[in-house]
């Protein structure tokens, strides 16, 4: 997955929510007490670590993904039979990382 599908899905995400709650507020037309907003903040706040996390997973993944492709091109510069790697990973080519 690459940055730029993150940072669409994120942004897809805000904008919902953004559009989540001006419907609210719309329906509601009265002012939000001093909880609900610590809970929507507290919600947003949640809401950024999760999608940090998830950003930092993805990142993890393809750090990962460009090492293991580092060394194959290493060994394939070095003359190295490489057709072992991808015998033991018989589904290499289907993975989503």
């Amino acid at each position: 997955m690459n940055n730029d599908d993150n940072q669409g899905r994120e942004r897809d995400v805000r904008e919902r929510i953004v559009s989540l709650m001006q419907a609210t507020e719309q329906a509601r037309k009265q002012q939000i007490t001093g909880e609900e907003l610590q809970k929507l903040k507290a919600a947003a706040s949640r809401l950024d670590e999760m999608l940090k996390a998830a950003e930092d997973a993805d990142l993890q993944a393809l750090r990962g993904a460009a090492a293991r492709l580092d060394q194959l091109l290493a060994d394939i510069g070095k003359g190295k039979d490489v057709t072992g790697d991808f015998k033991r990973q018989p589904d290499w080519h289907n993975r989503d990382e």
